[in-house]
């Protein structure tokens, strides 16, 4: 009897030892994906504050050149890098540690890992969802919603390049301009293609030029062909910053993976009072563990 209530107490501790061993403890995450959000809002927005940040570039993405966007881009991967740090650390170090009859080695490595895997998790969904959030918040408050019809995808990009385009010294009071925008974008839009604007396509736009504007037609000409130009730089360029910006924003996201893994790491051996890892040896002279201290 006694012998079977000793195997039973064993096999209970067991049991609960494996699944204390394989349950995520969830106020840990969300301790860790909380600093880690707090974090990154006071670094982007000081880098907002002080023109490094993605959004803050330059006055207009007209003016961005690449190496500040790069630069914009290499900041926001440090501040990922600071900010999933932290809440990884503070997930392992929140949490319980790895039980004592765990019979693989780095057991207690691995489930500080995933605690701190977890909480990047958890804090990256939470900022696409408020991003989303406020994006489609901004979308449904814009002016230009209402007029949605008669607007085209070049309106928000080209738009300095439709007003130089239809400019003109007198205009009859109450003229809608508005489909004549959206045709003209349109066809600006088709500058970047491989083939360019078609010659149907520029002779059109040459005589609604001169219609609306009043030019004669080699002025209305020579005005559709710089706006060409100027059209073909202005999509190249925003396709060129909006490459840079997901690729940092990729990059940092997977990188912020790595940085969270190993920092919950470290917060689960600075909480159990061991040194760290082997492959985090180089960092142990910054780590003073008092317990290691010879008792005199």
């Amino acid at each position: 009897m006694a012998i079977e209530t000793l195997m039973r107490e064993e096999v209970m501790e067991g049991g609960m030892a494996a699944e204390d061993r394989r349950t995520i403890q969830w106020s840990s995450v969300l301790a860790g994906a909380f600093a880690a959000g707090a974090m990154s809002f006071i670094l982007v927005s000081f880098g907002v504050a002080i023109g490094l940040g993605v959004s803050s570039a330059s006055p207009t993405w007209r003016d961005a050149s690449a190496a500040l966007a790069l630069l914009s881009g290499l900041y926001l991967i440090i501040q990922a890098i600071f900010s999933f740090g932290f809440g990884g650390y503070i997930a392992g170090r929140t949490a319980r540690p790895a039980p004592v009859l765990a019979t693989i080695e780095d057991e207690g490595e691995r489930r500080d890992g995933l605690h701190g895997l977890t909480a990047w998790a958890l804090a990256v969904l939470l900022g696409a969802a408020l991003l989303a959030l406020l994006g489609a918040a901004a979308i449904d408050r814009s002016p230009m919603r209402s007029s949605a019809s008669n607007m085209s995808a070049a309106e928000p990009l080209l738009s300095y390049e439709l007003d130089k385009l239809l400019r003109a010294p007198r205009r009859p009071p109450n003229t809608d301009l508005r489909e004549a925008r959206a045709e003209a974008g349109r066809i600006l839009m088709t500058s970047s293609s491989h083939s360019g604007v078609s010659t149907d396509d520029r002779t059109y736009l040459v005589q609604q030029v001169a219609a609306l504007t009043g030019l004669a037609a080699p002025d209305a000409e020579r005005r559709v062909d710089a706006l060409i130009a100027d059209s073909k730089t202005a999509i190249n360029r925003a396709r060129r910053n909006a490459i840079i910006v997901a690729f940092s924003v990729a990059a940092a996201t997977l990188i912020g993976a790595a940085v969270a893994w190993a920092a919950a790491v470290a917060g689960g051996r600075h909480r159990d009072g061991e040194p760290l890892p082997n492959w985090m040896a180089s960092s142990n002279r910054f780590h003073r563990n008092p317990r290691a201290m010879p008792v005199p």
